[in-house]
């Protein structure tokens, strides 16, 4: 399977790998042929800055590729027509986007080029070959590596400015309180339980490893070497926390009933397995005191929101949705 670059939110942070798989697609929109647009043609105003079509264009990939590579696809020239109706909604984010950053860098903010640069060159040793690094940015929405590199830059800018914002908001322990006692269902969290196993074909294998995990062997280490679970063996054996349910019954009876931090041998209809639960919770109401950091930080989120719309008011945005409404130009 392809891989590509997830798409930088522009106001989100950070790049990982996503691995790809075709997945059904509606219908296009049809649009009546328009002649091609200047790629220096105006279609927003923003404060001080203009955004060209050409600006536009690119955003308008990176913005369809983050929704289709969350679905497991990478962006292709034939699956732009698909969100063509959705222009002009894209072209008023991308406004706004470049509203907020504008106010970041007005309050003196700066972006440090060095981790940017150091970005790009984690994201490159995953792809050895040029080709595949090429791939990998087209499938991503980005039409050059320069274009990843503004996409990483703003999405720096943008959370140290967020950062700063929050920063202004302190919540006293009765605010944290009264925001718990009023939305105790958000915290009302199901039984848990956070495993790792390895997979084995059959009961001597099981048997085989059992006496090696038993001799002090690191579990990680010997699930990336033997097991037959292609899903977890790169993480080491860890399949996350899990709720009931999730699996079939012996191996769910295994999680939710079997001891902590114990090597459990559990057969299913997969295999051998090789168990060990890390850690189980029990289900209800989380307690105030786990919860706290969390209302803070949506408190905080909340606020510095509310601020950033205040601020924005502020900026002058003129954007021209005739201008975007006919198809992506081809390349």
């Amino acid at each position: 399977m392809k891989q590509v670059l997830l798409t930088f939110a522009l106001l989100a942070g950070g790049a990982a790998l996503a691995q790809t798989t075709p997945a059904p697609t509606p219908a296009p929109a049809t649009t009546a042929a328009a002649p091609a647009r200047d790629p220096q043609t105006v279609v927003a105003r923003i404060g001080t800055q203009t955004l060209t079509l050409a600006d536009f264009e690119s955003a308008y990939r990176q913005a369809v590729a983050q929704v289709v590579n969350a679905q497991g696809v990478p962006l292709s020239a034939d699956v732009l027509p698909y969100f063509v109706q959705y222009r002009p909604e894209i072209l008023e984010q991308v406004a706004r986007q470049r509203a907020v950053l504008q106010l970041a860098a007005n309050s003196g903010l700066k972006v440090d080029t060095a981790k940017v640069d150091q970005s790009i060159e984690d994201l490159r040793k995953e792809y050895p070959a040029d080709a595949d690094y090429t791939d990998a940015l087209e499938g991503s929405g980005y039409v050059s590596e320069a274009a990843l590199r503004q996409s990483i830059a703003d999405a720096q800018l943008y959370r140290a400015y967020l950062d700063t914002i929050r920063g202004k908001f302190k919540f006293s322990d009765s605010v944290v309180n009264g925001y718990y006692l009023s939305h105790k269902a958000d915290f009302t969290r199901p039984a848990e339980a956070c495993a790792k196993h390895i997979l084995l074909k059959d009961d001597a294998t099981a048997r085989t490893v059992a006496a090696r995990l038993s001799k002090g062997e690191d579990f990680a280490k010997v699930a990336a070497e033997v097991s037959e679970d292609p899903g977890s063996k790169g993480q080491g054996g860890d399949l996350g926390c899990l709720a009931p349910g999730d699996t079939v019954p012996e191996f769910d009876a295994a999680v939710f009933k079997g001891p902590l931090n114990t090597v459990q041998t559990v057969k299913t209809q997969f295999g051998t397995h090789l168990v060990v639960v890390t850690k189980r919770t029990d289900a209800g109401l989380a307690p105030l005191a786990e919860a706290a950091d969390q209302i803070r930080d949506t408190l905080a989120n909340e606020a510095a929101q509310k601020y950033i719309n205040a601020q924005l008011v502020k900026v002058k945005v003129e954007v021209f949705k005739d201008l975007v409404t006919e198809a992506a130009p081809k390349e």
